[in-house]
C-alpha cells in the first residue's frame, strides 16, 4: 500500500469505514454445507487478522459498517461480533445504503473510506474521502481507488487498511502500548443498524 502524504491526509478525516463482504472482508468463496433441513447454508470464511483492527477502529471512535449485495447470517455475526455500526445487505446498488447512513450520522463523504472489489463498489468508490481496494480487486476498481492493499481480500487486506487509518489519525503508539502490556479495551458495542433488502421489498 502506497503511504503517501496525500493519502494520510484523507484518512485523518475518516470516521467511517463501511465496505463490501465478498472479495474484502472474505476472498470471495462460498461453500454450500447441507442444512438442518433439505436446503443448503451459505458459509463464508473471515480473516481473524482483519477483526483486531476493526475492533481498534471501534475503540478510536471509528464507526465500521458492511454494505454487500448478498444477504447472510454469518456476515450479520461477524459484524455484530466487532462491533460494527451498520450492515445492509442485499444491496447490489449501494449509493442508497450510502445516502441513509451519512443522512443518519451527518457526516460528509470526504469522512467515509470504502472498501471495495467489484464494479458494483465503484459508484461508492468515487464518492468515498478514501477510496481502498484489496490487491486482487477488478482492474477497473483499481483505477478508482486511492490505496491498494499489499494483500488480497480475505487474507488481512481489511486489517492492512485499518492499520493505515489508525497510523494515519496518530493512534498507534497507544496501539503498542496494548500490545506491549497485552491488555486490549473491551469492545464498544452499541446496537447495529441492520438493513436487508428483502425485508424492504416486503415492506412496499
Amino acid at each position: 500500500m502506497k503511504n503517501t502524504s496525500a493519502n494520510a491526509a484523507r484518512a485523518k478525516r475518516i470516521k467511517l469505514f463501511l465496505m463490501d463482504v465478498d472479495g474484502v472482508l472474505t476472498d470471495g468463496k462460498m461453500y454450500y454445507l447441507p442444512g438442518k433441513g433439505k436446503g443448503l447454508v451459505e458459509v463464508k470464511a473471515f480473516h481473524s487478522l482483519d477483526g483486531i483492527g476493526l475492533r481498534l477502529l471501534n475503540q478510536f471512535g471509528v464507526i465500521t459498517g458492511v454494505i454487500t449485495g448478498r444477504e447472510s447470517p454469518g456476515t450479520e455475526e461477524r459484524a455484530r461480533g466487532l462491533g460494527m455500526g451498520y450492515a445492509y445487505q442485499g444491496f447490489l446498488s449501494k449509493l442508497e445504503p450510502l445516502r441513509q447512513i451519512l443522512a443518519g450520522t451527518g457526516l460528509k463523504p470526504e469522512n467515509v473510506a470504502y472498501m471495495g472489489d467489484d464494479w458494483t463498489d465503484i459508484p461508492v468508490l468515487k464518492k468515498a474521502g478514501l477510496a481502498i481496494a484489496p490487491a486482487n480487486a477488478l482492474p477497473e476498481v483499481k483505477k478508482t481507488a486511492h490505496l491498494i492493499t499489499r494483500k488480497d481480500g480475505g487474507m488481512g487486506a481489511v486489517r492492512e487498511a485499518c492499520d493505515f487509518l489508525l497510523k494515519s489519525q496518530g493512534h498507534w503508539d497507544t496501539v503498542m502500548g496494548y500490545v506491549e502490556s497485552a491488555h486490549w479495551p473491551a469492545i464498544k458495542k452499541d446496537p447495529m443498524k441492520i438493513v436487508r433488502e428483502s425485508d424492504c421489498r416486503r415492506k412496499k
